[in-house]
């Protein structure tokens, strides 16, 4: 299966194009720019410096959020227009599912943390055993004094259990660009984390990939169909900061 995957959910953006699990190309950017006026050209230069036929695609992919609202508007409208221009199937998939594969190879538990400002993070926890992962929490946006409340809990009732104790569980691996936020703030209230290494910690379009082709055999185990682009929708998680007045009229 022939995927390119797109990732623009925060400050950095990148994109990939993978074949059957491989990753044959990947473009990375943090610059600061726009996405609207990186994501297309890194688009065109994978393309024609692999030598890779964009007609030959299986499946577009992209991080459908949590995240930056402008950045994952940026990214799910490329992937729409891709799709439709190419009349391609598209999938979104979540952002923290796709980032925690970047720590699949490490056993313990991955804390998926992304900036939601006002002390919350969105979040999602994944427990990873001999590179499989388990998902243990559905996407969420939760203050930083709940997670740690939540972990604590982790904490405590496997130290409790001493019959089938779970190693695992008690290694905590964060992730993401709030990884720095969410660790700080654990650290100081006593629960020992560690950070992903710095080539992994971002949230990237290769593991955006990896996620998408593992949904895409599922749905078409299940359906025999994958969906199109006007199934497409970002995932938010909670309204913008910036909401008009009730008495407010808006043109439609």
């Amino acid at each position: 299966m022939k995927i390119l995957a797109l990732e623009t959910s925060a400050k950095a953006v990148s994109a990939a194009i993978a074949e059957d699990g491989k990753i044959l190309a990947y473009g990375y950017q943090d610059t600061g720019l726009t996405h609207s006026r990186t994501l297309m050209p890194i688009v065109e230069d994978l393309t024609r410096e692999s030598e890779f036929d964009i007609k030959n695609l299986d499946l577009i992919a992209v991080a459908a959020g949590p995240g930056s609202f402008t950045g994952i508007r940026i990214g799910v409208a490329a992937a729409k227009g891709l799709a439709f221009g190419l009349d391609k199937p598209v999938i979104g998939v979540s952002t923290l599912g796709a980032m925690a594969r970047n720590l699949s190879f490490a056993d313990g538990l991955i804390i998926c943390a992304m900036d939601a400002r006002r002390d919350r993070i969105y979040n999602a926890l994944f427990q990873t055993e001999n590179g499989e992962i388990t998902r243990l929490t559905d996407d969420r946006a939760i203050a930083l004094e709940s997670l740690a409340a939540e972990l604590k809990d982790y904490r405590d009732i496997n130290h409790q259990n001493q019959d089938g104790y779970n190693k695992l569980i008690n290694k905590f691996m964060v992730v993401g660009d709030g990884a720095k936020l969410c660790a700080e703030y654990l650290l100081s209230q006593g629960i020992l984390c560690h950070m992903a290494p710095a080539n992994l910690i971002m949230q990237n379009a290769a593991s955006v990939a990896l996620e998408a082709e593992e949904r895409a055999r599922k749905i078409l185990s299940a359906s025999g169909k994958l969906p199109d682009a006007r199934d497409l929708r970002p995932v938010y998680l909670r309204p913008p900061n910036a909401i008009p007045p009730a008495d407010v009229k808006r043109n439609v």
